[in-house]
């Protein structure tokens, strides 16, 4: 069993992106900026934004944070929106999820012009991706792609399935996952006997949000195993009172698997370096 190690592997993909963005300022490019609204005192969110500041500045993009409190409006926050659309100085902008409930996150999402969508939520960017053209990937299914490549995993004529139907993840991981020649399954809260399925995979990649609902007895021999979840876990035994857990069993699949993400440091990472890569493909498709 190998680690598909997102840590080490996004490190490596930031120091390419640094050496690019070194080489487009020699030749008198535009420096990528990449801006991110934040609406409310989310911990998780905050964190979020805050490796997401630390990467550009890791890599050489500008950056800009936009905070906003709780009560911000929904007609508000699509006029801050629209002001960066017609910003030319920033290049990609994303809007940290989730929002406050009283704002619908489809609408903003869809404000967001297709241009500067670096998070690949636009119907444009979903649109162009399904016919495999030039668009921004969404950010962890184009980092779970450039993590199966990074370790030369084999995916032509392999069964992958791929448990979880978001628009976030399932859906365009399934898409990109045929684009990479495999033959997908799609399982969701209606599929019957999901264990059989998951049984027949040669890649899993778990994206349901329930922790540790892959066991190591659902997966088969040599499988490649892609854990997307993490959710905290109350633990009294732990020094901050929880602990993260995946969407897989670790110690049980790894038994079995030939490769495995861990939770933290798998899939993580390489959501973040999608979002930079799709920054730096910005300035590439201007």
């Amino acid at each position: 069993m190998q680690i598909l190690n997102g840590n080490e592997v996004s490190k490596s993909i930031r120091e390419q992106i640094k050496q690019e963005v070194i080489k487009l300022k020699a030749s008198g490019g535009k420096t990528p900026h990449l801006a991110a609204i934040l609406v409310g005192t989310d911990g998780a969110s905050m964190t979020y934004v805050g490796a997401k500041e630390k990467d550009c500045m890791e890599v050489g993009f500008d950056s800009t944070v936009l905070r906003f409190p709780a009560t911000t409006t929904e007609d508000e926050l699509l006029a801050e929106v629209e002001k960066i659309n017609n910003n030319p100085e920033i290049d990609g902008l994303i809007v940290q999820l989730p929002l406050p409930k009283h704002i619908k996150e489809k609408r903003i999402t869809e404000a967001i012009s297709y241009k500067k969508d670096v998070d690949g939520f636009h119907p444009m960017n979903v649109g162009l991706m399904f016919k495999g053209l030039p668009c921004f990937l969404p950010a962890t299914p184009f980092g779970i792609v450039k993590l199966l490549e990074h370790y030369k995993i084999d995916t032509t004529g392999k069964h992958c399935v791929i448990v979880g139907r978001s628009d976030i993840v399932g859906k365009p991981m399934s898409i990109l996952m045929l684009q990479k020649n495999c033959t997908v399954s799609i399982c969701h809260s209606k599929t019957t006997d999901i264990e059989a399925h998951i049984q027949r995979a040669d890649i899993v990649i778990a994206a349901v949000g329930i922790p540790e609902f892959v066991k190591g007895s659902m997966i088969k021999e040599g499988a490649v195993v892609v854990d997307v979840g993490i959710t905290r876990v109350e633990d009294t035994t732990a020094k901050n009172g929880f602990r993260l857990k995946g969407d897989v069993e670790y110690a049980s699949c790894a038994e079995k698997a030939s490769f495995i993400t861990p939770v933290p440091g798998g899939v993580g990472p390489m959501t973040r370096v999608g979002l930079l890569l799709n920054t730096l493909n910005a300035i590439k498709m201007k």
